[in-house]
């Protein structure tokens, strides 16, 4: 496919202005509902196939989450892109003010691999319901997800207005050095950065979601029988490939032999004695990011886990006690099922660690003092977090999701998906009735009377 002239064909059909009707876009969405009901088995094996993701998760973080966004998205179109009145200004008396939701016209999605359907999905029917076309790129390295997200795409979509073109890093490059009018990207952090310099050749608006070393508190207050339960499920969750996962644990020393213990039962409870073994234990996506994993594992006390099968592509769920913060698992993202743990005695020795990263993209703390948890969360500078539990936030479509600083720019999740592809063009009606001589020259004798306008608003 020759990329330049499928962004010029889209570029065409956008000015054609059908995508702005409301009609059209809600009919992209309901055709795009039926047939992503229609293949959700067919998505599931995929997830599988790529890394043996269990059909619990596939439907809980992938298929369940895109289906409850396009249904919003259905139900609301209307009203979120109805023109919002707002108070007109005094100084403009008399007239009226609205603000415009319009598309930004053709727009570049790319994916991830570590949930290749749902973060593909979720924004690209958020680029469609604000009227937009859409080229999205899927991650090669999970191939069978990418090729049905390509056929479904194309079952439902004409090219010109969505299209899906598969590739490796060859492709990415060709694509960023196109001239789109938005561009939507999660991954890593190194290649965002590739990615937002890539739009500025062209001052193209971006969304970056990324990611960081989130780290997770516990104080000696905490609950560490439900805070090691519910660790385990949001670092292990889909192999700990999660951008939000909690990254490393900073735990009160006098509770860390007890949550050690605690932790070790949750991963038997949850995956069994061997979690080799386990059906609900995802592998890591390829060898390459197992040998990055490995890696982190070689001269560290692992007091749970521990273990790799590079043919499976298997590694543990790992805890790793103290680790150096020089070494290689502290250093930068670890993005798999290896949980660092590092004791502390006072708040001052918690700020220590965590200034030396930068703002994650979430933040986890497990107290039963109100007064700490406000701390910690007022203290810091994080993309989004929860208290008492891990990863949760994610899931309200009411609260905006993305990072801060190097974990990410914008954000997205329900009606704010909508409005991170529109753009708002804010316009003001004059009445033609009355013209209020005050702001037209000569000015003397006028200044106190535009003071006391200015005033009022």
């Amino acid at each position: 496919m020759n990329i330049p002239e499928l962004v010029q064909s889209q570029k065409n059909y956008f000015a054609t202005q059908q995508t702005k009707d409301i009609s059209f876009r809600k009919s992209a969405l309901k055709r795009l509902q039926k047939e992503l009901i229609a293949r959700e088995k067919d998505i599931i094996k995929a997830l599988h196939d790529d890394f043996k993701k269990p059909e619990y998760e596939a439907v809980m973080t992938e298929t369940s989450i895109v289906l409850a966004e396009l249904k919003m998205a259905i139900k609301n179109i209307h009203s979120w892109s109805k023109p919002q009145r707002v108070l007109p200004s005094l100084l403009n008396f008399p007239s009226s003010a609205k603000i415009y939701k319009e598309p930004y016209g053709t727009v570049l999605l790319i994916a991830p691999w570590n949930y290749p359907y749902q973060l593909a999905f979720a924004p690209l029917l958020g680029a469609i319901a604000a009227g937009n076309t859409v080229v999205l790129k899927p991650s090669e390295l999970t191939p069978n997800t990418s090729k049905i997200t390509k056929e479904i795409i194309e079952a439902v979509f004409d090219k010109n207005h969505v299209a899906v073109i598969e590739g490796g890093v060859d492709v990415s490059t060709e694509l960023l050095a196109q001239r789109w009018d938005y561009i939507f990207f999660t991954g890593s952090v190194p290649v965002g950065k590739i990615v937002a310099k890539a739009a500025a050749n062209h001052l193209t608006p971006v969304t970056l979601e990324l990611g960081g070393k989130s780290p997770c508190i516990i104080d000696e207050t905490a609950n560490i029988k439900l805070a090691a339960k519910r660790l385990v499920w949001g670092k292990f969750i889909n192999g700990g490939q999660t951008c939000i996962a909690p990254d490393y644990l900073l735990i009160h020393t006098s509770v860390k032999e007890q949550f050690i213990q605690q932790f070790k039962e949750e991963i038997f409870r949850a995956y069994g004695e061997n979690p080799q073994n386990s059906p609900d234990f995802p592998r890591i996506v390829n060898t390459r990011n197992f040998d990055r994993l490995a890696l982190m594992l070689e001269n560290e006390n692992c007091v749970i886990g521990g273990q790799t099968d590079r043919d499976d592509r298997y590694i543990a769920p790992t805890l790793i006690d103290e680790p150096s913060l020089d070494s290689e698992v502290m250093k930068g993202e670890i993005f798999g099922p290896i949980f660092p743990l590092i004791s502390y005695e006072n708040e001052s020795d918690i700020e220590k660690v965590t200034a030396k990263y930068d703002k994650p993209l979430a933040l986890y703390v497990f107290t039963n003092r109100n007064s700490f948890a406000k701390k910690m969360i007022q203290r810091f500078s994080f993309g989004g977090g929860t208290i008492n539990d891990t990863t949760v936030h994610f899931a309200n479509h009411r609260l905006p999701f993305g990072g801060v600083g190097e974990s990410g720019i914008g954000a997205y999740h329900g009606k704010q998906t909508f409005d991170t592809f529109s753009h708002h063009k804010g316009v003001v009606s004059r009445g033609t009735w009355l013209d209020i001589p005050t702001r037209y020259a000569p000015y003397k004798g006028k200044l106190q009377q535009l003071k006391t306008l200015m005033k009022l608003g």
